[in-house]
């Protein structure tokens, strides 16, 4: 079995500039200090608001290091560059949740659609990503999700009762949130295109679930056209997966899931202290891993009916999975098997894994600078508070650029 290892530096960097490695140094090195990207991340939003004349140096730091572009057209550039390095691209129209009412909904739904059409006419994008939110009011969402009775049998069962909650008018507006997504997954399955689901909090992630089981058993009987996400954060996760992969055999489907650690941890707890409920989420940081690797490995366990999206940043789930493919005999780039990371984020994993031959992407937002300053706030967050991230980083930029400087002829 050939061993993969996330130490080359020169694969990992082997896309970028001498001029654009330096520039991410810079900018790790901002974000190695937490107080300053806590006062950057309470100000930018506020004076982008305001129209304060910062939308340039926003473009040529933190945005040219996450964001493919404002435009699809934009993101080209950055696709290509990707793909000559055998690395795929996820796209996402980085705009969340409006509040356009009913023509805002559409819009987005019209603007997920155009982004399907784009990435079929690409070489390298195999799945676009949204959010329910971009299509569904949050209020109904959460008051769909607050009817269903956890005790009531499966999913689709309380998904029933739940309905019976909704006043004719909610349940009319479900029933456009349903359409939608039926039309854009129609698109999707005539260009071949995958659509990924986002995760969403807690308080409205049960509609989601449903949704993403409905479109599963309609779209996905040939191949994996839609994915759900989940997020092992939560300490209820393991049991839905084995209760979607048990669904996807009764059901003759195929399961298509984006296996994730998850984004609102901080924001779950508040709430559940607030609201004076049990926490959904791990107790410790430990839980979270074992469940990962699990998820993985039951989804690898059950390949022939599973279309599995690894998307995570951890080294050592990313080489479990590596290791249980090959002692398997299944061949890393197995179509059933996608590994992903975020666009700017993570490099050494994502182009080592396709230098061995892994199928691998780049998660790639794109949007209007205003729109997308939400995503990069949460992304300043996480580079300053996950532990060791940015260090990590920041290491290996540094080795790349002394690396590089050896290596230039006195």
């Amino acid at each position: 079995m050939a061993a993969i290892s996330f130490d080359n530096t020169e694969n990992a960097f082997a896309y970028k500039s001498d001029k654009e490695l330096n520039k991410a140094n810079f900018l790790f090195s901002l974000m190695h200090y937490p107080l300053l990207v806590k006062a950057g991340t309470s100000i930018t939003p506020w004076a982008i608001k305001t129209g304060l004349p910062i939308k340039g140096l926003i473009r040529n730091t933190i945005f040219s290091q996450f964001v493919g572009g404002e435009t699809l057209a934009e993101t080209a550039k950055a696709a290509k560059t990707l793909g000559d390095y055998h690395v795929q691209v996820i796209l996402d129209y980085g705009v969340e949740g409006g509040d356009d009412g009913e023509a805002g909904f559409e819009h987005a739904c019209e603007e997920f659609i155009r982004v399907i059409n784009y990435a079929s006419t690409q070489m390298n994008i195999p799945f676009m990503s949204i959010k329910l939110t971009g299509i569904a009011r949050f209020g109904l969402l959460e008051k769909l999700d607050k009817s269903v009775d956890a005790n009531s049998g499966t999913l689709m069962k309380r998904y029933a009762k739940a309905m019976q909650s909704l006043t004719d008018e909610e349940r009319a507006e479900w029933q456009r949130v349903h359409g939608r997504m039926q039309r854009i997954c129609t698109v999707a399955i005539e260009k071949n295109i995958g659509v990924l689901l986002d995760a969403e909090e807690t308080w409205i992630q049960d509609p989601v679930d449903v949704l993403s089981m409905l479109m599963m058993d309609q779209y996905n009987k040939e191949k994996a056209v839609v994915f759900n996400t989940i997020q092992h954060y939560r300490h209820d996760r393991m049991e839905f997966l084995k209760d979607s992969i048990e669904a996807a055999e009764t059901r003759n489907f195929i399961l298509g899931m984006k296996l994730v650690r998850g984004a609102y941890m901080e924001k779950e707890r508040l709430r559940a202290t607030e609201m004076n409920y049990a926490s959904p989420i791990q107790p410790d940081k430990a839980s979270t891993d074992r469940d990962y690797d699990e998820g993985v490995k039951l989804c690898l366990d059950h390949i022939h009916n599973v279309s599995l999206i690894i998307a995570t940043h951890n080294e050592e789930s990313n080489l479990k999975a590596t290791r249980i493919l090959q002692e398997k005999n299944l061949p890393l780039d197995h179509t059933h098997v996608h590994f992903s990371q975020l666009y700017g984020m993570s490099d050494h994993i994502t182009f080592n894994l396709a230098k061995a031959g892994c199928r691998v992407s780049k998660y790639l937002p794109f949007g209007p600078i205003e729109d997308v300053v939400p995503y990069l706030m949460r992304r300043a967050q996480e580079n300053s508070s996950v532990a060791g991230q940015t260090s990590r980083e920041l290491a290996l930029i540094k080795k790349e650029l002394e690396r590089r400087s050896r290596s230039v002829p006195s």
